[in-house]
């Protein structure tokens, strides 16, 4: 039986640095797009996943060993994100629909990820 994920607290504290990297660049590209102009195109929770994880891949190469990541870590996102893919989707559809506006790639990551998160403390806490 495959061992289950554990991030410890160093870890999620650098995923929720680097979340919320890319939930500022999303809002200054969504400023950026209106102010010439343009409509933001639909964004889904799977893009911003995706997203994150070509993050973590850039954050691993330049800085990975020296804040702490281990080698393994891009795996264990990966499987640990196709995992969570259909709840946090599920949790951002509804959570995205209570507020009943259209909500932009700023808005659908910060929801993506606070589910993430959610997702990954949850299976901590069953695993400690």
């Amino acid at each position: 039986m495959e061992q289950p994920i554990v991030f410890s607290g160093h870890i999620i504290g650098l995923l929720k640095e680097y979340m919320g990297d890319l939930v500022d660049q999303a809002a200054q590209e969504t400023l950026a797009q209106e102010q010439f102009g343009f409509t933001a195109l639909p964004y889904r929770p799977d893009q911003a996943i995706s997203d994150l994880l070509a993050l973590l891949d850039d954050r691993i190469e330049s800085e990975g060993i020296q804040v702490g990541l281990p080698a393994n870590f891009l795996h264990q996102m990966w499987s640990l994100c196709n995992e969570a893919l259909r709840p946090v989707g599920d949790r951002v559809w509804l959570e995205g629909n209570l507020d009943s506006q259209n909500i932009g790639k700023a808005r659908i990551r910060e929801l993506t990820y606070r589910a993430l998160i959610a997702y990954i403390e949850s299976r901590s806490r069953e695993n400690s």
